[in-house]
């Protein structure tokens, strides 16, 4: 049987609403497995049955994360939140962990993850970072084109898969790793020293991108790398 993976909802507060970026169910279609998107809210008994259910854990884009979470007063160009969100990806990610199973985040789930394990961000890039150079990292569409390059860490997971030392990714984020978390090592490295992809080391699979390889065009070879690892990494998990 094919690996199921729960995907973290995305959550519109205008229409009340969650939804989903299609290429984030794609891109786990295509790497063969099972997307599966978690509801907003659950309960502990819902909890015990994704548990049950999921082999591995997509954290997506979206929100900024409360800076409560890192500790820090909410400035004012830090994004709106979402505490039920917040909330469950607490949740989800307490589950990951205690029992193994393979998590991959991207944008928010980078920052995310990063925080849940005891680093904090930068609530507003522009405002708050002093890169070495300036490249942009909140690019205008289309969002499946390369707006900037990071070095891949020699040695690390990502240099592996991919087999050469950069790459070009998209950017479309505001917010991003301050201090890197305990337990957490660097996988790539953007032209300005701002971290842009991280794991665990100590973990089977516990990875992280900055950039959106859900937007890249479904014959992108490293976009399609990325979400493959991921799921050889979740099967043997259920």
């Amino acid at each position: 049987m094919k690996p199921v993976i729960g995907i973290i909802p995305l959550f519109d507060e205008e229409k009340d609403s969650i939804w989903m970026v299609p290429g984030y169910m794609d891109g786990i279609r295509r790497a063969g497995a099972v997307p599966m998107i978690l509801p907003l809210v659950c309960d502990q008994a819902d909890l015990r049955q994704i548990k049950s259910m999921c082999s591995g854990y997509l954290f997506t884009g979206g929100h900024d994360v409360d800076p409560s979470l890192y500790g820090e007063e909410k400035t004012g160009l830090c994004g709106p939140a979402c505490m039920e969100r917040d909330r469950l990806e607490q949740n989800v990610f307490r589950m990951a962990w205690e029992d193994h199973k393979a998590v991959l985040g991207i944008c928010r789930g980078l920052q995310l993850i990063n925080v849940l394990m005891g680093g904090t961000l930068f609530q507003d890039l522009p405002s708050e970072f002093q890169g070495t150079c300036c490249i942009e990292h909140h690019m205008k569409p289309p969002y499946s084109r390369v707006c900037h390059q990071v070095e891949l860490v020699q040695g690390g997971p990502l240099c592996k898969l991919l087999g050469r030392n950069s790459m070009g990714v998209n950017s479309y984020h505001h917010q991003g790793i301050k201090k890197l978390a305990p337990g957490l090592k660097a996988t790539a490295v953007a032209e300005d020293g701002l971290v842009e992809g991280i794991y665990a080391p100590d973990r089977e699979y516990i990875q992280a991108v900055q950039w959106h390889p859900e937007f890249m065009s479904p014959g992108d070879a490293d976009a399609g790398k990325i979400f493959r690892s991921f799921i050889e990494g979740s099967k043997g998990h259920a």
